[in-house]
């Protein structure tokens, strides 16, 4: 062989074993690369002190733990608490079933009805406007009848029964403290919508609430009556065999004293009573600046109208997340004029999600919106939020995670997040009755 041909041949050879090479590097069969990184092996909680449940079950065998979205490091919740809202086009399909457990008759029935109407005009409108794609939105409303039994009855025939995706509510804390621990052990996700005592969401980290907490929102309303009505010292009335109301005293107190402002007075009463002229007089002689009141509805229409009766009616009275509904004004009539109380919400915003939230509402209800109408009507857009997240109809883990990665959204109640601890986070208002109405103080 000639020296020409030799050199030929050697490169032709070497021409193609580089050939083959780049052949089997594209090859499906080829070695994942060592730096590839490995699917984590299960999804994270939002912090490290929330109980893990026993099992997170899948609403059907298809929604397989290994399909679900928590499985890959880009869902993992913990990195992803506070990302925005994804924008990408939705392409579920299927029936997500929630659960509703509020109060259609008891103590709570003034806010649990205006609840239940909140959540299916919310309902019927996501379905209508096909923001879930071709998936759709059912609910099953139960009624805890404002009470732990009921309430416990309610939420273990959604969760084994009626095989729910999730629960919204109960209405009342005291409920939630009751219900919740069922939902956490059985991997259920719970959003609540008027629960604002603390600890409900140190249940667990299945447990959720879109309601402002009552230390998120009192200090502000003291801070404002102090500068406001120069208030100096206060006297305290409240319920003290009921965990809201119990609540709702402890951070009225705490932010009277931080604010130094002197107690004059601190008197208690039950839930059904309807006599209070014994406490008020006690109060009226230490003559308080401000009448501070932690009271579900019915009590304060009582309370207010007994302490203007009783000559208090220059007193401010500041009432807890308990004031928020109509029928404060429906039941004290004008004797609820100048009450003052906290709130999540306020029908005077400019917010347009909220504007469109009260006109849609009075068009169906004939009736004006709550706050606690707008935050069940909040609570199923948030939740709808955490279906596309989580890219499932079905998958109660994938729900869950779904629901930490909320942030920024646009809401009737305003831009609201889950902080960390799935509390809620968004603006506060002060509100003061004029004219029979709710107007910002």
């Amino acid at each position: 062989m000639t020296l020409h041909r030799l050199i030929d041949s050697r490169l032709m050879a070497s021409l193609l074993g580089t050939v083959a090479l780049l052949l089997s590097a594209c090859s499906p069969t080829a070695a994942p690369s060592p730096t590839a990184a490995k699917p984590a092996a299960s999804a994270t909680s939002s912090g490290a002190s929330d109980a893990k449940p026993a099992a997170s079950p899948a609403i059907s065998p298809a929604a397989s733990p290994a399909a679900s979205p928590a499985a890959s490091p880009a869902a993992s919740p913990a990195a992803q608490v506070n990302a925005p809202a994804a924008s990408a086009p939705v392409s579920l399909s299927g029936t997500a079933k929630l659960g509703a457990v509020f109060s259609q008759t008891g103590a709570g029935a003034q806010y649990g009805v205006t609840q239940k109407n909140g959540v299916q005009l919310a309902v019927d409108e996501i379905n209508a406007s096909r923001a879930l794609g071709d998936a759709k939105i059912e609910v099953v409303f139960e009624d805890d009848a404002s009470d732990k039994a009921p309430g416990i009855n309610a939420f273990q025939k959604l969760i084994n029964q009626d095989r729910v995706l999730a629960i919204i509510g109960p209405t009342l804390s005291n409920t939630a403290q009751a219900t919740d621990p069922a939902a956490q052990s059985a991997g259920v996700p719970v959003l609540g919508v008027s629960n604002t005592a603390g600890g409900i969401t140190e249940i667990g980290n299945f447990i959720f609430r879109d309601s402002l907490t009552e230390a998120q929102v009192i200090p502000q309303t003291v801070a404002a009556v102090k500068e406001k009505a120069n208030v100096q010292k206060a006297a305290l009335l409240y319920g003290n065999d009921d965990a809201f109301t119990q609540a709702g005293y402890e951070v009225m107190k705490k932010s009277l004293v931080d604010s130094g402002i002197q107690i004059t007075s601190e008197q208690t009463f039950a839930k059904g009573d309807k006599e209070f002229s014994a406490q008020l007089t006690v109060i009226r002689g230490t003559n308080p600046d401000a009448l501070f009141v932690s009271a579900l509805v019915d009590e304060a229409v009582g309370i207010v109208t007994q302490a203007r009766r009783l000559g208090m009616d220059k007193t401010p009275i500041v009432g807890g997340n308990g004031f928020n509904s109509p029928a404060l004004m429906k039941g004290a009539d004008t004797a609820a004029e100048g009450v003052i109380v906290g709130a999540a919400w306020n029908s005077a915003s400019t917010n347009t999600k909220s504007q469109d939230f009260i006109r849609n509402y009075k068009a169906r209800y004939n009736s004006d919106p709550d706050q606690f109408a707008t935050q069940a009507y909040a609570g199923v857009y948030i939740m709808a939020e955490g279906l596309k997240n989580a890219k499932s109809v079905t998958d109660r883990q994938a729900l869950r995670d779904g629901l930490t990665k909320v942030s920024n959204l646009d809401t009737a109640l305003g831009t609201f997040s889950f902080t960390d601890g799935r509390d809620a986070q968004h603006p506060a208002v002060v509100q003061i009755v004029r004219n029979g109405a709710f107007a910002v103080y």
